[in-house]
């Protein structure tokens, strides 16, 4: 019984330090993603991110698609990113780009994508609302 859960015990330890070096990992990707940004464009991401975060304080960095996302419990929730023109914030399915759409007059979007121009700061009570919005479907979608 005592091997059993010394087996048990490490494979637990050996879990956590994927998920730690999984996490270091993608918090230096992100780091040096931004670091690679002209000033404006790294503070206006850098702002949108911050506003992610405070909106989903328990959302960790994560790295895909060669761009900065977030995950949550696990579970993809934001992908952030910086382009020429703008900064574009992933995914926002159909309901939720439905559900927001007076707020989003003025913004380009697309399938998934909001776009936020870089010559204004991003509108921190709407990503707010945006993000929440995210996160209220992850459980949905873990159920089906």
């Amino acid at each position: 019984m005592s091997s059993l859960r010394n087996r048990q015990r490490a494979a637990s330890l050996r879990e956590r330090q994927t998920e730690n070096n999984a996490k270091r990992a993608a918090a230096g990707q992100v780091r040096a993603y931004l670091g690679s940004l002209p000033p404006d464009t790294r503070r206006h991401l850098q702002r949108l991110r911050e506003v992610i975060r405070s909106a989903a304080p328990g959302a960790v960095d994560d790295f895909s698609y060669g761009i900065p996302a977030f995950k949550l419990d696990g579970r993809p929730l934001v992908w952030y990113a910086a382009w020429k023109r703008h900064s574009s914030l992933y995914p926002m399915t159909a309901a939720i780009r439905r559900a927001h759409a007076a707020d989003l007059r003025g913004y380009e979007t697309s399938k998934g994508t909001i776009r936020f121009p870089l010559t204004k700061p991003p509108p921190s009570a709407l990503v707010r609302r945006l993000v929440k919005a995210r996160i209220a479907e992850l459980p949905k979608k873990a159920r089906t």
